[in-house]
């Protein structure tokens, strides 16, 4: 028989265990709800917080190689139903929208610039042959940054006087044929959408309050044919690009294509940036590895610097000819999420990471190449990161760690991926971080935040197209007008076995010094109505 000592024992044991259990459970709920908190709070800096990853407290010097980070780009709820209304309703065929008996409908308020075509006969030696009988006009839309000229191409029509014939007057050459977009136009729309990121239906606004009556399907057609010319350059570009000895390469989200009704396809720009300040953005309706094959295989040999993310180590693994190198800054980011949690550690270790960066400012500023280079960071650089890997795997030994801490979660990144991240105290070439690549890639999210999305999958793929082409113009201080208007104009005349001229890096050289431009231009003398 139990005594009433027994039964209060067992009661004390009971309630001991349940005490222990619901303090287990409290501390698992604590340690998920502080999870939740920290994503709430990530989520919130990426809307509303500061993006800038400077810290005040720390020499400017040491980060003025680092960059922002990447804004979360979200589309507000409702607002692609609403540009696709306006787009349906902007569709409309209308037989007359654009074109009448004249080439081009346009007010009395829009200047026109005459410009006359003088035939050869007129200026041979049997000139007196020849009688001018009519005149026949083409006209053809061109712009001024701003402005909107028209463009009236006066041919005079010739009868031959001992034999009556009329002789063919046809019309001046044109990028695209039987279409009424100079050049100068068709420069403008790639430049103000890409470059300056001013979707087409607002450049159709600003060319209907200029008193042009064009339909929004014939700007988008207009720039499609512009940039489909493109092609064969932006190819040789990737290709001069995969010649790299270091190759840098990111992804980037966009909507593309339709995936049902009212949804839209996630795909991505995968950015690929080469040694020679060149960039090109490939497409793919994925995020997987296939794409990164699909890009490089068999083509690039060398070392590829990326962000975190698993695909490419993955990829560069099952290569042994390539080499896989590791972004600091990427590694510095999770130190930084983990600063509240945790401020002084992951202070001392972004300060570690900041001591790198001051090495190469040093490197910068004496401008070191080379083996120079080479024999400096591992002077400066390599003590620095022996030193942070020791500390790391010290603190792991030493402090103890809940399973979800960022800072123990910021450790095991940079642990797994101490290999890749010492590559660049190695080569000289490989840069400590992939910022130049996410400096170029901007244009994409900017972009995104005007023309939201794009509307079929080749639309993005044009985009890619184009953008790595203006981008490149950038990168080499090249006026992107300049460089578009000469290379539509010259392109259908230029050799297919040398298209690799036309790219901006070699263009700058070779063709700078003699642009060819629209008649918009040339023709100074011609008169204005």
């Amino acid at each position: 028989m139990k005594t009433s000592t027994d039964i209060s024992s067992a009661a004390l044991a009971a309630q001991a265990e349940a005490l222990v259990k619901l303090t287990s459970e409290k501390a698992l709920l604590q340690e998920e709800n502080d999870a939740l908190k920290r994503r709430v709070a990530w989520f919130e800096n990426q809307l509303f917080g500061q993006k800038s990853e400077k810290r005040p407290q720390i020499d400017a010097a040491q980060l003025s190689l680092l960059g922002d980070t990447s804004a979360l780009i979200t589309e507000p709820e409702g607002e692609n139903e609403h540009i696709t209304y306006i787009r349906k309703k902007n569709q409309k065929q209308r037989p007359d929208d654009c074109v009448n008996d004249s080439g081009l409908r346009f007010s009395d308020k829009v200047p026109v610039k005459i410009i006359t075509i003088i035939p050869d006969e007129l200026k041979g030696a049997d000139a007196d042959q020849y009688e001018v009988i009519g005149t026949k006009s083409t006209f053809r839309l061109s712009q001024r940054p701003a402005s909107f000229v028209v463009l009236r191409f006066d041919r005079q029509v010739l009868k031959k006087k001992d034999s009556e014939a009329i002789l063919p007057c046809p019309a001046p050459f044109n990028v695209l044929d039987k279409s009424i977009a100079d050049v100068s136009l068709l420069t403008g729309l790639l430049v103000d959408k890409f470059q300056y990121h001013l979707p087409l239906y607002r450049q159709h606004q600003r060319l209907t309050d200029a008193g042009i009556m064009l339909s929004r399907t014939t700007l988008t057609n207009v720039v499609r044919r512009a940039i489909d010319l493109l092609y064969p350059i932006a190819d040789a570009q990737l290709a001069s690009i995969l010649e790299s000895k270091v190759l840098a390469m990111d992804e980037t989200p966009i909507k593309a294509g339709k995936a049902g009704p009212g949804k839209l396809k996630q795909s991505y720009f995968w950015p690929v940036y080469g040694d020679k300040d060149e960039i090109a953005f490939t497409f793919s309706t994925s995020r997987g590895r296939q794409h990164i094959e699909t890009v490089l295989k068999s083509r690039f040999k060398g070392t590829l610097i990326s962000d975190g993310y698993s695909a490419y180590a993955s990829y560069a693994k099952a290569n042994d000819e390539l080499i896989h190198a590791q972004c600091w800054v990427h590694s510095r980011r999770q130190f930084i999420e983990a600063e509240k949690d945790m401020p002084e550690l992951a202070a001392e270790a972004i300060g570690q990471i900041a001591k790198l960066y001051q090495v190469e400012e040093n490197i910068k500023q004496q401008k070191l190449s080379g083996e120079k280079k080479r024999e400096y960071r591992l002077l400066h650089s390599k003590p620095v990161v022996d030193g942070f890997f020791d500390w790391s795997l010290q603190l792991i030994e030493t402090k103890r760690f809940l399973p979800k801490d960022p800072l123990l979660k910021a450790i095991n990144y940079v642990r797994s991926k101490e290999t890749a991240l010492r590559v660049f105290l190695e080569d000289p070439d490989v840069p400590i971080d992939t910022n130049h690549l996410e400096r170029a890639l901007r244009p994409i999210p900017m972009g995104r935040k005007n023309w939201l999305f794009c509307w079929t999958e080749l639309g993005a793929e044009h985009v890619g197209v184009i953008q790595g082409l203006v981008s490149t113009c950038k990168l080499h201080d090249i006026n992107v007008y300049d460089y578009l208007t000469d290379v539509l104009l010259r392109i259908n005349h230029h050799p297919a076995s040398k298209v690799h001229e036309l790219t901006p890096r070699l263009w700058k050289e070779r063709f700078a010094g003699s642009l060819l431009r629209s008649e918009l231009f040339t023709q100074t003398d011609a008169a204005v109505e």
